[in-house]
C-alpha cells in the first residue's frame, strides 16, 4: 500500500550557515535513493524540513514493497558452458547452483537457459523475476548512501551513550539523538548512527511539553507547529522572519542580506522579532562599521530611514515568543553596547594617524614571496595607474596620490577587525586627513567591481586605479605560474579579468588591451620569478568577454563573430554586436557568411594570407565575374571605410550585403586555383581584399551554420 513516508533525524544544534544546504541534500539523497530502488515514482511530492535540531523529509506515495523486476542475466559463453560433446561443464553447473541461491529457485537446469548471440560469440542467458524488497531494506541503503554524501562542513566524532550501540564511535556533523521513520502510521525498522527508528520527536527546547508521539506521517508539520512550537520548514520559517522584520520596521528600511536571513533562520525554531535601541552617540561612527558589527557579531538587523541613514533602532530575531519581551530586549541592548563601543574606539584611534604616515608600514606586509611586499605592489600599481590616467585624461597627480594611499587602510584597527570594510574605511580616513575627494573616493571604488553586477568606479581617477590594481594582480599572479586551473582560482583572477573587461566595455574606454597588458608586464621588470605571460593571458580576457556577453543574452555565434578577431579596443563591442545582429537578419547574410568561410579556408592554404593587402592587378582580371566583383568592391570600399571609421557598423554591414550576388557569381564562374600562377595569385589577392572588407566589423564567417 502506498503511504506517506516521513524520515526525521534529530540532532544537537546544526551549523546555521550550512543548514539549508544540509536539509536539501538530506531530502534529495533519500528521494533519489528510493526512486532508484523503485519505491516511488517521479511525480511523488517531497516536502523538505530543516530546523536547528532536525533534518527531515516527507514523501508521498511510497510503496511498502518495491515492484518485481524482470531480469536477464548472462551466465557463461557457450564455449565455456559446454564441452566438446555438448554436455554441461563444471563451471556451468557451479554457476547454475549460485544462480538458484541468488534467485530463490529450487534448481536451474541448462534447458531453462536462453542461447543468444553476444557480440561475436554465443552465450547462455537466464531470465527470471526478482521479487520486490520491503521498504525497510531499500530505505536503509538509501539512508546510508545519503549520509555518506551530505555536504558536511566538518565531521564530529562522539560515542553513543545509550541503545544497542552504546560505546561505539559515531561520525556526524553533530551528535544525533533520535531517528523517527514512519510509513503511514507504521514505524519502519531502520537503524542509523546507532539509533533505532521510532515515532517520537522533540519540540521546542523551552516552549514545548517535551517528547511528542507522532501517530501518522501526514501529521508531522502540524504536530510540531502546534504542540511542539517548531516551524520545521526552513523556507516557511525564513519567510515568517522576513515578514516580521518588515512589520516591525514600519516606515524604516531593514538591512537584511539573504546570507544573514539564512543564518538566523538556521538559529531559531519559533522566531519572534523584537525592536531594540542603542545610544545615539554611536551614530558618529561610520554606519558601515555599526551595521557590520551588528550583522557579523550579533546577527542583528539594522534599520535606516528612507534616505539610507542609520537609525539607532535595530531588530533582533529571538527563539522565544513571549508577551513580555522586556528582558530579551534589555539583554540584547546590553550585549550590543560593548560591540559598538569597540567600533567607536577603533575609529577614533585610527583617525589619530594619517593614511600617508602608514605608507612605509606597507613594507612590513607580505604580498607574495615572489612579488614582494605591499609597498612594492603599491608602487607598481601607482606607476601603472598614472600611465592609464594619461590615456584617459585623468589628473595624474591625483591618480598617483590615490594609488599610493589605496591600500593603507589595511593597516588600520577597524579593517583589522572587519576586513570587509577595506576601501570603505580608507575613504572615511582620507576625508578626515583632508585628502582630495577624488582620492578619498578612489580608496573605496578601486576595488570595484567586486562581484558580478557590482557598480563600476565613477571617476576617471578611480577607474585608472581600479584598472591598475586588477591588471597588476592578474599579470603578476599569472606571471609566477599561479593562473586558474579547472575550478580552482585562489587569487580570483577570473573576477579581476571580468572587472577589467566590464570597465573597458561598459565605460566605453578607448584603451588598447594589448597596451594595458604590456604596461602591466613592464612594472614587473627586475623580478626574477616573474615570466611575462604570453598570448594565453589575452585569450583569458577574451573568454571573460564572451561570458559577459552571453550573460546579457547575445547569440553565441554573433558573439563569436565579434570576439574571435580579438578586437584590441572594446569600447564599441556593443555597437558591433547590434550591427552583426541586424546583419544576421538580412536575406544576404547566410550566403555571405558561407562565402566568407570558404574564402578563409582558401586563403589558409594559399601563399597570400587574409588581410596582407596584396594589390589586385586589374589587367589580370579576365573573367567577367571577377571584373564585376572587383568593380563593386572598389565602389563600396570608401563607403565601408567611412562607415567603420564613424562607428556606423550597421551601415557598413548593410553596404557589404550588396556584394552577395557578385560573390556568388564569382565562385560559380571563376576557377581560383588557375594553372597560370599570375592569374591564381591575382585571384587570391582579390579574395584577400574581399576578406578584409567582409571582416571590417566582425568575422561574419562565424555566422555560417
Amino acid at each position: 500500500m502506498n503511504q506517506t513516508l516521513l524520515v526525521e533525524l534529530q540532532t544537537e544544534e546544526l551549523p546555521p550557515k550550512a543548514l539549508a544546504k544540509l536539509g536539501d541534500a538530506f531530502a534529495d539523497g533519500i528521494v533519489k535513493g528510493l526512486q532508484t530502488r523503485g519505491y516511488i515514482d517521479a511525480d511523488a511530492v517531497t516536502t523538505t524540513f530543516a530546523s536547528p535540531r532536525r533534518l527531515a523529509v516527507s514523501i508521498s506515495g511510497v510503496r511498502a514493497v518495491s515492484p518485481d523486476k524482470a531480469l536477464r542475466e548472462k551466465v557463461l559463453p557457450v564455449t565455456v558452458a559446454l564441452n566438446a560433446e555438448g554436455h554441461p561443464t563444471a563451471p556451468l553447473i557451479k554457476k547454475l547452483a549460485a544462480l538458484a541461491i541468488q534467485t530463490g529457485a529450487t534448481i536451474i537446469t541448462p534447458d531453462e537457459l536462453e542461447r543468444a548471440q553476444d557480440g561475436k560469440a554465443e552465450s547462455f542467458f537466464y531470465s527470471y523475476t526478482a521479487k520486490g524488497s520491503p521498504l525497510a531494506s531499500g530505505l536503509q541503503s538509501a539512508l546510508e548512501d545519503t549520509l555518506a554524501k551530505l555536504p558536511i562542513p566538518k565531521l564530529m566524532s562522539y560515542q553513543r551513550q545509550s541503545g544497542r550501540d552504546t560505546g561505539t564511535t559515531v561520525h556526524f556533523v553533530r551528535p544525533a539523538h533520535r531517528l523517527l521513520v514512519l510509513h503511514g502510521d507504521a514505524v519502519v525498522p531502520v537503524h542509523l548512527l546507532g539509533l533505532d527508528a521510532d515515532r517520537i520527536t522533540q519540540g521546542h527546547r523551552f516552549l514545548s511539553q517535551g517528547a511528542l508521539t507522532l501517530d501518522h506521517a501526514d501529521g508531522y508539520a502540524a504536530l510540531l507547529s502546534g504542540a511542539g512550537k517548531v516551524i520545521a520548514s526552513f523556507d516557511e520559517r525564513k519567510e515568517k522572519i522576513r515578514s516580521a522584520l518588515l512589520a516591525q520596521a514600519g516606515t524604516d528600511q531593514v538591512l537584511m542580506p539573504e546570507a544573514l536571513l539564512d543564518e538566523v533562520t538556521g538559529l531559531v525554531e519559533w522566531p519572534a522579532v523584537y525592536a531594540c535601541r542603542f545610544d545615539d552617540e554611536f551614530l558618529s561612527v561610520p554606519q558601515e562599521c555599526l551595521v557590520l558589527t551588528m550583522q557579523t557579531n550579533q546577527k542583528y538587523f539594522a534599520l535606516t530611514d528612507a534616505s539610507g541613514l542609520l537609525r539607532s533602532r535595530f531588530l533582533i530575531v529571538s527563539n522565544l515568543e513571549t508577551t513580555d519581551p522586556s528582558h530579551i530586549i534589555e539583554g540584547n541592548e546590553r550585549v550590543v553596547r560593548p560591540r559598538l563601543s569597540d567600533a567607536k574606539f577603533f575609529f577614533e584611534q585610527d583617525k589619530k594617524k594619517t593614511l600617508a604616515s602608514r605608507v612605509p608600514l606597507l613594507a612590513n606586509v607580505v604580498y607574495h614571496n615572489k612579488l614582494g611586499n605591499q609597498l612594492q605592489r603599491t608602487e607598481r600599481v601607482q606607476a601603472l595607474a598614472v600611465a592609464i590616467a594619461g590615456l584617459l585624461g585623468a589628473d595624474a597627480v591625483l591618480t598617483s596620490r590615490a594609488a599610493l594611499l589605496a591600500k593603507t587602510d589595511l593597516l588600520t584597527d577597524m579593517v583589522g577587525e572587519f576586513p570587509e570594510l577595506q576601501g570603505i574605511m580608507g575613504g572615511y580616513y582620507a576625508r578626515h586627513d583632508g585628502e582630495a575627494n577624488e582620492v578619498a573616493l578612489s580608496a573605496a571604488e578601486h576595488y570595484q567591481p567586486r562581484f558580478a553586477g557590482d557598480t563600476l568606479p565613477t571617476t576617471p581617477v578611480s577607474t585608472a586605479v581600479a584598472l591598475a590594481d586588477k591588471l597588476e594582480t592578474l599579470v603578476g599572479i599569472w606571471g609566477i605560474g599561479l593562473q586558474p586551473t579547472g575550478d580552482k582560482d585562489p587569487f580570483a583572477l577570473r573576477r579581476h579579468a571580468l572587472g577589467i573587461v566590464r570597465m573597458l566595455v561598459e565605460k566605453h574606454l578607448p584603451l588598447s588591451v594589448a597596451a594595458l597588458l604590456a604596461a602591466a608586464k613592464a612594472v614587473f621588470s627586475g623580478y626574477p620569478d616573474f615570466k611575462a605571460p604570453g598570448p594565453e593571458l589575452a585569450d583569458f580576457l577574451y573568454d571573460r568577454l564572451r561570458g559577459l556577453l552571453r550573460e546579457r543574452g547575445h547569440v553565441v555565434n554573433e558573439i563569436e563573430a565579434v570576439v574571435a578577431q580579438q578586437p584590441d579596443v572594446l569600447n564599441d563591442i556593443a555597437d558591433r554586436l547590434l550591427a552583426v545582429h541586424a546583419f544576421a537578419a538580412l536575406p544576404e547574410a547566410e550566403a555571405l557568411a558561407a562565402a566568407n568561410k570558404r574564402i578563409t579556408n582558401i586563403l589558409k592554404k594559399s601563399t597570400i594570407p587574409a588581410g596582407t593587402g596584396h594589390a589586385v592587378q586589374a589587367d589580370l582580371l579576365v573573367e567577367a565575374a571577377e571584373k564585376n566583383l572587383h568593380a563593386v568592391m572598389l565602389q563600396l570600399a570608401p563607403q565601408v571605410d567611412a562607415a567603420c571609421n564613424s562607428g556606423d557598423f550597421a551601415g557598413a554591414l548593410q553596404a557589404l550585403a550588396r556584394l552577395r550576388q557578385d560573390v556568388d557569381t564569382f565562385f560559380a564562374d571563376v576557377m581560383v586555383n588557375a594553372e597560370d600562377p599570375q592569374l591564381r595569385d591575382n585571384r587570391l589577392a582579390l579574395l584577400a581584399e574581399l576578406h578584409r572588407m567582409l571582416n571590417r566589423v566582425a568575422d561574419i564567417s562565424k555566422l555560417a551554420v
